[in-house]
This record gives C-alpha cells, structure tokens and sequence, in this order.
C-alpha cells in the first residue's frame, strides 16, 4: 500500500498550489498525517503534519505560507501552498508521521521557478 500524492507542478514564485493525498482508511483513520519533500541533493524533510483532531505541526521554513488539512469522510490530506519560494522546490510526499518506510509512494514534483 502507498500513499499517492498529487496536484504538484510549475509555478511562478509567489504563486500557489493545493497537493492532495488520498489514503485507505486503516491507514488514515485516527493517524498523525504528514507532507515531506525532498530537495535534490538533501535529506527527506517533514514540512506539516495534522492529527486526527486537526491540531497542526509546521516547520520553521514553510510557517505561515503553508496550511495542511484533512477531511476524513474522504480519507484526504490537503497541503495547501501559498508565497511559494524557489526554495519550496522539491518532490513532496504524504505519509503517516512518524513515517512508515512502506508507505512512501513516488510523489508529486513543485518547481517554483520564473
């Protein structure tokens, strides 16, 4: 089982984006849910993360651009990308956080880039 990520793509700097992720419900039903991303030639990073209640976590980097959320009914996890910088270049994932090894799919690619 993996978890699919989607709605990456081009962007001007400034711009926007929504990524979505859509898991099975045993895996998304009361979990930690979180987005990574990956820069080429750095480690794999946490960016959000949102408890099954709604209370977020945010790393200093995308604090006050990023907003994640969820709707369990559809078993979705949204990442919500706005002032996005040439920095925010990156694959971006969705896992459960901690992460499951198991669970990584291929992601989705945002380039932020004029």
């Amino acid at each position: 089982v993996q978890l699919q990520a989607s709605g990456g793509g081009l962007v001007q700097p400034g711009g926007s984006l929504r990524l979505s992720c859509t898991a099975s419900g045993s895996i998304f039903s009361g979990s930690v849910m979180g987005w990574y991303r990956q820069a080429p030639g750095k480690q794999r990073e946490l960016v959000a993360s949102i408890t099954s209640g709604g209370s977020t976590y945010y790393s200093n980097s995308v604090k006050g651009r990023f907003t994640i959320s969820r709707e369990n009914a559809k078993i979705t996890v949204y990442l919500q990308m706005n002032s996005l910088k040439p920095e925010d270049t990156a694959i971006y994932y969705c896992n459960k956080n901690p992460a499951y090894p198991k669970f990584w799919g291929r992601g989705t690619q945002v380039t932020v880039s004029s």
